[in-house]
C-alpha cells in the first residue's frame, strides 16, 4: 500500500470518529429538543391559560377587566388544543362561559366553568408526564447508543494510535541511519525496506546514490590526492609564509617559509585551535591579535625582517569556509628606503654649501664695490639667483621626506591662506600637466579661513595627490582641485577620472610600500604612506573614494 493510501486511510478513520459522533449528537440533541419543545409549546401553555382562567373566575361578578381577560386567555387555549379529551373539554368550558356571558350576575355555574378547566389541567398535567418519559427514553436510548459507539470507536483509535505512528517513524529511521552511514562516506552501505511506497523509492533513490558516489570516490580519489600534492608543492615553493585555517581557527597548512618563522613543524601543530597554539608562540599570538597591523617586524633570517600581512577570507557561495594569512617579506624595501633616505640626507646636506657658496658669490656680483654690471649680465645673474633659490627649496625638501621615512618630522604650523598652499602645488606640476594635454580644474570657495599648517609639507601632499592623478588620466583628460569648508576645516580635494582602484585595496592605499597590483611601478609605494604622516602630524585625516573604472578621489582636511 502506498504512503499516500496510508494517511488517507488514517486520516479518514479519524473523520468518520469526528462524523459518525457529529451526526449521532446532532440527532439526540435534536430529538431531546423536540419532546422539551412539545411540552413546552402544548402542555405547558394550556396550564398557564387554564391558571389565569381561574384567578379571573375569582375576581367575577362585577370586574369587566376580569371578564374580559378570561375571555382572553379562553381563546389562546381553544387555539392550543393538542391532547385527546382537551377539546370536549374546552367546548364545555366555552359553553358556561356562554352561559355566564348572557347573565353575568349569575354564579350558578361558577361550579361548572372550575370544573371544565381542572379537567383541562388534568389532561394536560398527564400529556407532560406521558412526554417527559418519552424524553427520558430517548436520552437514554442516545447515552446508550453513543457509550457503545464510543466504546468501539475508542479501541479502533487507540488500535491506530499504537500502529500507524511506526508505519512512518520505522522507514525514516532506516532512512536517517543510511542517510549518515552515507554522510561518513560508508558508500557501500545499503538501505532495506520491505514495504512497497514512496518510502521504498526513497532508499532505492539514494542506494543508486551511494553506488555513484562509490564509485566517484574511487574513480577521482588518485586524481584528487595528485592535486592535493601540486598545491601542497607549489605553497611550499612560495617565498612568502603561508598558513591557511579553517573557519573555526582550526590550523589546516603551513609551508616552509611559515615553518621557519613561527619555529614549528606542520605535523605537528595540523588540526590545532590556533589560539591554543598562540599560548606557546608569541608569532602566532600577534598574527591572530593584530588584526589591524599590517607590517610586522619578526627576527628570520638571522636578522630583522619586516613582513607585510594580509588575512585572505575564503568563502564558498557567500559563506566562510576559512583564511588564510600570508606574510610578505619587504625587508628589501626597507633596505633599499632606508639607503634611499641616508642618500637623499646626504646629497641634500652636501648641497647646501656649494648653493651657499653660489648665493654668495651673487651677492658679490651684485654689490657694485666688484663692478657694475651690463643688462646681460645682470640678467644671467638673476637668472643663476632664482635657480639657486630653487636648488634651495628642493633640498629642503628632499631633506623632509627623509625626515618622514626616519620618523623625526619637524613642522612649521602658521596660519596659512589655502590658496597660497594651491598656487603653489599647481604650479609644481603644470609641466607634467601641460606635457599630457590635461585641463587642470580648480573650484576653490571664496573667502576661505586660513589653516593650520606647515605650507610646504601641505603643499608637497597636494602635490603628491596631482602628481598621481595626472599620471593616471589620459591625454586631454581633467583633473579636477576642489577646495571647500567643511565643520570648521578645510578639504584639499583632487578627483581624476582615471581606472579607479578595486574595493579590495582602498584600506591599504596608505600602506607604506603598498602598490595597487597591475598598475605603473614608479616607486617603491611610499608617497601616499608619507603625506598620510604629513596630514596626520598637523592634526588632520587624508582619506580617499574611488569607484573601479570610474576614477578616483583623494583628499585631506585641516583645521582651519
Amino acid at each position: 500500500m502506498k504512503l499516500k493510501a496510508k494517511l488517507t486511510l488514517g486520516i479518514g478513520f479519524l473523520f468518520l470518529v469526528i462524523l459518525v459522533f457529529g451526526i449521532l449528537g446532532i440527532v439526540s440533541i435534536s430529538r431531546l429538543s423536540i419532546d422539551a419543545d412539545k411540552i413546552l409549546k402544548n402542555n405547558y401553555e394550556t396550564l398557564v391559560y387554564d391558571n389565569n382562567m381561574l384567578k379571573a373566575l375569582d375576581e367575577l361578578p362585577g370586574n369587566q377587566k376580569a371578564f374580559n381577560y378570561f375571555e382572553s386567555n379562553l381563546k389562546k387555549q381553544e387555539n392550543n388544543i393538542t391532547e385527546f379529551g382537551e377539546g370536549d373539554a374546552t367546548r364545555l368550558l366555552r359553553t358556561n362561559f356562554e352561559e355566564l356571558k348572557r347573565n353575568p350576575n349569575d354564579s350558578s355555574n361558577y361550579r361548572e366553568i372550575s370544573q371544565a378547566i381542572q379537567l383541562i389541567n388534568t389532561i394536560n398535567q398527564n400529556a407532560i408526564l406521558r412526554k417527559n418519559a418519552t424524553a427520558q427514553h430517548t436520552a437514554n436510548s442516545a447515552i446508550f447508543w453513543l457509550t457503545i459507539i464510543f466504546s468501539i470507536l475508542t479501541i479502533l483509535s487507540f488500535t491506530l494510535t499504537l500502529n500507524f505512528p511506526a508505519v512512518i517513524s520505522k522507514p525514516v529511521k532506516a532512512l536517517a541511519e543510511g542517510i549518515k552511514e552515507i554522510a561518513n562516506k560508508n558508500y557501500g552501505n545499503r538501505i532495506v525496506l520491505e514495504q512497497n511506497d514512496e518510502f521504498k523509492e526513497l532508499a532505492d533513490a539514494i542506494n543508486t546514490m551511494a553506488g555513484k558516489l562509490d564509485e566517484y570516490e574511487n574513480s577521482n580519489l588518485a586524481k584528487i590526492k595528485f592535486e592535493k600534492s601540486r598545491i601542497e608543492t607549489i605553497i611550499n615553493q612560495m617565498k612568502d609564509g603561508i598558513i591557511g585555517m579553517d573557519e573555526n581557527n582550526h590550523i589546516l597548512f603551513l609551508n616552509a617559509v611559515s615553518e621557519k618563522m613561527l619555529g614549528l613543524k606542520e605535523k605537528e601543530i595540523i588540526g590545532q585551535y590556533a589560539p591554543d597554539v598562540a599560548i606557546q608562540n608569541d608569532l602566532m599570538r600577534r598574527l591572530l591579535q593584530d588584526e589591524k597591523q599590517n607590517e610586522l617586524k619578526i627576527f628570520a633570517d638571522k636578522k630583522e625582517s619586516y613582513f607585510n600581512k594580509e588575512v585572505i577570507s575564503v568563502s564558498n557561495e557567500d559563506q566562510l569556509i576559512g583564511k588564510v594569512i600570508v606574510l610578505k617579506n619587504i625587508t628589501p624595501f626597507h633596505e633599499l628606503n632606508e639607503a634611499k633616505t641616508n642618500f637623499i640626507a646626504t646629497v641634500s646636506h652636501e648641497l647646501k654649501t656649494p648653493i651657499s657658496s653660489i648665493k654668495m658669490s651673487l651677492k658679490l656680483l651684485e654689490n657694485k664695490i666688484t663692478g657694475n654690471l651690463n643688462e646681460d649680465q645682470a640678467q644671467l645673474v638673476d637668472s643663476i639667483k632664482d635657480d639657486s633659490n630653487r636648488l634651495l627649496k628642493i633640498t629642503g625638501e628632499l631633506l623632509n621626506m627623509s625626515q618622514v621615512e626616519t620618523g623625526n618630522i619637524q613642522l612649521n604650523i602658521q596660519p596659512c591662506p589655502p590658496y597660497d598652499i594651491l598656487q603653489y602645488a599647481i604650479e609644481a606640476v603644470r609641466v607634467q600637466a601641460d606635457q599630457k594635454h590635461i585641463t587642470l580644474t580648480v573650484n576653490a570657495a571664496t573667502n576661505l579661513p586660513k589653516v593650520k599648517a606647515d605650507k610646504e609639507k601641505t603643499a608637497w601632499v597636494l602635490i603628491n595627490f596631482l602628481t598621481n592623478a595626472i599620471r593616471y588620466t589620459n591625454e586631454m583628460g581633467e583633473v579636477t582641485i576642489d577646495i571647500q569648508k567643511e565643520n570648521g576645516k578645510v578639504c584639499f580635494m583632487v578627483i581624476d577620472y582615471g581606472k579607479g582602484i578595486e574595493s579590495k585595496y582602498i584600506s591599504k592605499i596608505f600602506d607604506r610600500y603598498f602598490q595597487v597590483p597591475g598598475t605603473i611601478k614608479t616607486g617603491t609605494g611610499l608617497g601616499l604612506a608619507i603625506s598620510k604622516e604629513f596630514v596626520e602630524a598637523q592634526g588632520g585625516s587624508i582619506h580617499v573614494d574611488s569607484e573601479f573604472g570610474v576614477g578616483s578621489t583623494f583628499y585631506f582636511y585641516l583645521l582651519s
